[in-house]
């Protein structure tokens, strides 16, 4: 997982940089998160990844999509 989040930050620094927007993000593929185990942990991690693959899941779509 903390793959997935460096290369997300890199696409989106890089597309900062070359003004191609969110479009660097778009061609990420997201894991989808495990299932939570219970563990207290793992809580940080299991949070940040089903924020990244919902948020990667929206780019792009509509706001009824989205609802």
């Amino acid at each position: 997982m903390q793959v997935q989040i460096q290369a997300l930050l890199a696409a989106a620094a890089a597309g900062a940089a070359g003004g191609r927007g969110e479009a660097g993000i778009r061609s990420i593929e997201i894991a989808k998160p495990q299932l939570f185990d219970g563990m207290p942990s793992k809580v940080v991690g299991f949070v940040t990844g089903c924020k990244l693959y919902i948020r990667n899941k929206l780019v792009g779509a509509t706001v009824e999509a989205q609802v």
